[in-house]
């Protein structure tokens, strides 16, 4: 991703983050382009390129009254079918080739020790991220603001571990997931430090269809921990996975998007582009 990338980028997360706080006024292309400091057509070009669709389309997508309709009308039947198949609405596939590997109770102790993980720094759609892996698949993706940070976060993580920068073909092949069909990506393996409730509600979460979206309590309920919506709201929140375990995808049940580790307007983003993507207009 280029500078301007970056630029454009932080432009369209400025416009999102109107755009959610004004949902309700409909505001326009003229408003939103004033709010970036772009002429309307240079703004709805930018725009379109970025997301797929207009920024009027777009904005619907992001609403808590799309939101609303998207858990009434599909997850009754989408995100069950999804739950027991696996197999998204769209014909993609997710849970299907995205595999997790837990690690050994050693590994989960010690902190990482005897671990070899490599890690690079690269771009996305949505800023720019650290990947990291071992030998048997990602451990570790994050959205990162700052490298410095970003490795701090992740050394948190692998306290004791031996990290070497450097791009391998895990990396490469999880990052495939911005710009290619699913369903035509090698399978992509992950090699989790999590305990097994974490590990059975971030394997949930990878059954959530793109473009759909979930809550705390149907989350709970598919695992079978009806009454732990907290805890799982907790195992959430401790996704070390950015995307490729999509927690960006359950919301509160009032259709608000709540929050999120990488931050709220980064999930409103991520929402609005995979709706855009699913419903066939890019």
């Amino acid at each position: 991703m280029s500078e301007q990338d970056i630029i454009n980028y932080n432009r369209i997360a400025e416009a999102i983050d109107y755009i959610k706080q004004n949902f309700q006024k409909q505001p326009g292309l003229d408003e939103l382009a004033e709010k970036v400091n772009l002429s309307p057509f240079h703004f709805q070009r930018l725009f379109t390129d970025w997301a797929g669709v207009s920024p009027k389309k777009f904005l619907q997508y992001i609403s808590i009254e799309y939101a609303k309709q998207i858990l009434k009308e599909k997850q009754a039947t989408l995100f069950d079918a999804a739950y027991e198949t696996g197999l998204s609405g769209t014909g993609r596939l997710h849970d299907l080739f995205v595999k997790i590997e837990g690690m050994t109770p050693g590994e989960f102790k010690n902190g990482g020790e005897n671990l070899s993980i490599n890690y690079s720094y690269t771009e996305s759609p949505f800023g720019n991220m650290v990947v990291a892996s071992t030998p048997k698949g990602i451990c570790y993706m994050a959205f990162a603001d700052g490298e410095e940070k970003a490795l701090a976060d992740m050394k948190r993580h692998f306290p004791n571990a031996a990290f070497r920068q450097m791009l391998d073909l895990s990396q490469q092949n999880a990052l495939y997931i911005f710009t290619h069909d699913w369903s035509k990506l090698n399978q992509i393996k992950l090699h989790l430090k999590g305990t097994e409730f974490q590990l059975k509600v971030w394997e949930a979460l990878l059954k959530i269809p793109m473009g759909e979206l979930s809550t705390y309590g149907k989350l709970a309920e598919k695992i079978q921990s009806p009454k732990a919506s907290r805890a799982v709201g907790t195992a959430i929140g401790s996704n070390p996975v950015a995307f490729l375990i999509p927690c960006h995808r359950v919301i509160q049940s009032t259709g608000n998007f709540g929050g999120y580790m990488w931050g709220p307007i980064r999930k409103t983003a991520i929402i609005g582009w995979e709706a855009a993507r699913t419903a066939g207009n890019f």
